[in-house]
């Protein structure tokens, strides 16, 4: 990953935190470039994510989502007594 610091300089540690930061928010997705922009006491973070073919989303109680995490335990139990069709 590619870090770039915009707008004054950073202790290594520091841009650590905020690669684990980014790291941990967006699990299962790869970070391509994070921007580091220091506007005096703020702190933005612009991320730019690698392309991927595909991701497998899971379609519950009409929406969809790409991480069965997300669904709380009524509807992971309700789509894991789903009978499954071949494809």
């Amino acid at each position: 990953m590619k870090v770039n610091v915009i707008g004054g300089e950073m202790d290594v540690h520091e841009i650590d935190e905020y690669v684990k930061y980014i790291s941990k928010k967006y699990t299962g997705r790869q970070v391509r470039q994070l921007d580091i922009i220091i506007d005096g006491e703020y702190i933005d973070l612009k991320c730019y994510f690698k392309d991927t073919d595909f991701q497998h989303a899971y379609r519950s109680a009409d929406y969809l989502v790409n991480n069965m995490e997300k669904l709380n335990d009524a509807k992971q139990s309700e789509f894991s007594q789903k009978e499954r069709h071949k494809v």
